[in-house]
């Protein structure tokens, strides 16, 4: 077994504990990382790099090990892909949006005349392009994510990497199942700038599972899914939601995978990653367009 006292001792004062907890995984053999957490936060004890890592999703912080030690960030993330690849999928809009026209909407400063996603004049300008939907890609650095929920105690570093895919059209557009699936949350995330209604599918993906997520839905979400309850691909799922429903947003859907929901139990899933962590979370919340597959070259400028 690792020598935990070494470990901890190493995570002591250190105001990164992400990275030091990458570092920690270092050459650890596979059945050691799965335990090494608990052990690790027995042995800091009052310390307050212990109350720090509480206050952090342990999955996320499990993730962090095992990609300290050379292993994928979540167990099933390779096989997630694979499956995905090979999968028949249903369009989530209708008409699909590879046969419309679509804009890539870009906030890194290629697009200095948009307004943000979250001010209402955003509205007006998205329907002078004339498009029929706006694409906000994964990957995508934004500036926007300043709140609270957007930070955590074991590093500085806010959250600003987009995990999903965001697509924009009218309040009201419908929303379809891209796969057979299994309704596991059904919520409302009422933070301004959080997702409004929230639906959270799980699939089936041959001899494991994922998962996605539907986020700024209208409020006839509850009227069209239950926890528990089957869809079928191709179903209405639910509707775009407007401003005063969707966390405050333009409407738009964000449309995210995630192969493992850590330690998430309540409806609600981490939207933007840690830049410094980003090959963790590409396993935790691998490319959407495996899903979506929107055509090459959708986010070009």
């Amino acid at each position: 077994m690792a020598d935990i006292d070494r470990i901890a001792t190493s995570l002591t004062g250190q105001d990164d504990l992400y990275a030091a907890l990458r570092r920690a995984g270092t050459g650890l053999p596979p059945a050691e990382v799965e335990v090494l957490l608990p052990a690790l936060l027995a042995a800091l004890g009052d310390a307050p790099e212990a109350a720090r890592l509480a206050c952090v999703d342990q999955g996320l912080l499990r993730a962090v090990l095992r990609a300290g030690a050379g292993l994928p960030a979540t167990r099933n993330a390779a096989a997630v892909r694979d499956w995905l690849t090979q999968a028949e999928v249903a369009p989530i809009f209708r008409p699909d949006i590879a046969a419309r026209r679509h804009i890539a909407l870009l906030t890194g400063g290629q697009m200095p005349d948009m307004p943000a996603y979250s001010d209402p004049a955003f509205d007006p300008w998205f329907a002078a392009t004339g498009a029929d939907y706006g694409l906000g890609p994964y990957g995508e650095k934004r500036s926007v994510y300043t709140a609270a929920q957007f930070a955590d105690a074991a590093s500085a570093e806010r959250r600003m990497i987009h995990m999903g895919i965001d697509v924009f059209a009218p309040a009201g557009t419908p929303v379809h199942a891209p796969l057979p699936g299994r309704v596991l949350h059904v919520t409302y995330n009422a933070d301004p700038l959080d997702y409004g209604h929230t639906l959270i599918l799980e699939h089936e993906a041959g001899e494991t599972r994922f998962f996605t997520l539907y986020g700024h839905l209208g409020a006839s979400l509850p009227g069209l899914c239950k926890p528990g309850q089957s869809v079928a691909a191709g179903q209405i799922i639910a509707h775009l939601g407007d401003w005063p429903e969707n966390g405050g947003w333009a409407p738009h859907l964000h449309f995210q995978i995630m192969t493992d929901m850590l330690e998430q139990t309540g409806g609600n899933f981490f939207g933007v990653g840690h830049e410094s962590l980003w090959d963790v979370w590409q396993d935790i919340c691998p490319e959407p367009n495996l899903i979506l597959r929107l055509p090459e070259g959708a986010f070009a400028r």
